[in-house]
């Protein structure tokens, strides 16, 4: 098991800074979300070969690995020029991580509630065209469920990503959704082990909580999904079901550490979050063999 840190927190500092704070801190390696000079959210990938090489140097200085890149786009809009553009965007974003040595992507399914059935299928032709140069690459690809998109659902996710039937695609379970994915966090890793590669980790209050009013958003009835990115122990997860179950289902994937809401405490924050996380593995470790692979500064 290798943990990684997704730090969007960080992202306006230079990126040999982000490997320097990562490798400081004891994390194994960085997965590299959306940055305005990589990979912006939904818009054509931004560096050249020299940035390229840029990163490939700060990453070796610091002897970290970029475990998997995050791009999202709208691969599964009903707007077929929107879908059109998302791809060349991907084909453009793959071939990044092959320069940089990458074998993993993450990314949404990226399509709209309120046209799931036309979502799913602007989502096939989409894969259709992209899974072949995935598969020749060599590139993993995991999905994940989001709030706000045609699939939200854990198990539905899951359903979905089973039916690509590919060794290639794999699942996100991100504990921040959970709330939005179902109900039993560990029911819900179960259901997915077959196809779960890897985790994020932040935590989240119970937004249907006090009667649906933990959160109040206007206007009444509005449709608006609503969660946060916390920090283990600032919201309702929990975490001994969470990592327990990991234990059962004998994961040994990669876990992030993907907490956005505290900018402010960018550094603490990810040092508190592999605290955390080790403390937790080792804590479900005593009821079952979960394996873990060392950091070199542990």
């Amino acid at each position: 098991m290798k943990i990684a840190l997704d730090p969007y927190m960080l992202r306006t500092l230079p990126f040999g800074e982000v490997c320097r704070i990562a490798s400081e801190i004891g994390y194994d390696g960085i997965e590299l979300s959306p940055r305005g000079d990589f990979i912006p959210f939904f818009s054509h990938p931004r560096a050249d070969r020299a940035r390229i090489a840029e990163f490939r140097t700060a990453l070796k200085s610091t002897a970290m690995d970029i475990t998997s890149v995050l791009p999202l786009y709208r691969w599964s809009s009903p707007d077929e020029d929107e879908r059109r553009a998302a791809v060349r965007y991907w084909k453009r974003a793959i071939q990044l991580a092959v320069a940089l040595d990458v074998s993993v992507m993450n990314s949404e399914f990226n399509g709209r509630p309120e046209a799931a059935a036309a979502s799913e299928a602007q989502f096939w032709r989409s894969l259709e065209e992209l899974l072949p140069i995935l598969e020749r690459e060599g590139i993993q690809l995991n999905l994940e469920a989001h709030p706000d998109d045609f699939v939200e659902r854990n198990d539905a996710a899951v359903d979905l990503v089973r039916g690509i039937d590919s060794d290639r695609v794999g699942y996100v379970y991100c504990v921040p959704h959970t709330y939005h994915l179902g109900d039993d966090i560990g029911a819900m890793i179960e259901y997915a082990a077959p196809v779960l590669r890897q985790v994020h980790v932040a935590d989240v209050f119970d937004h249907r909580a006090s009667s649906g009013l933990r959160y109040i958003v206007n206007p009444p009835g509005s449709t608006a999904r609503v969660h946060q990115h916390l920090d283990i122990g600032q919201g309702e997860i929990d975490w001994d079901a969470c990592f327990a179950a990991l234990a059962r289902v004998g994961f040994d994937g990669i876990l992030t550490a993907c907490v956005f809401a505290w900018e402010e405490r960018a550094v603490d924050s990810s040092r508190l979050m592999l605290e955390r996380i080790r403390h937790h593995i080792q804590r479900a470790a005593g009821a079952a063999d979960l394996p873990v692979e060392e950091s070199p500064s542990t």
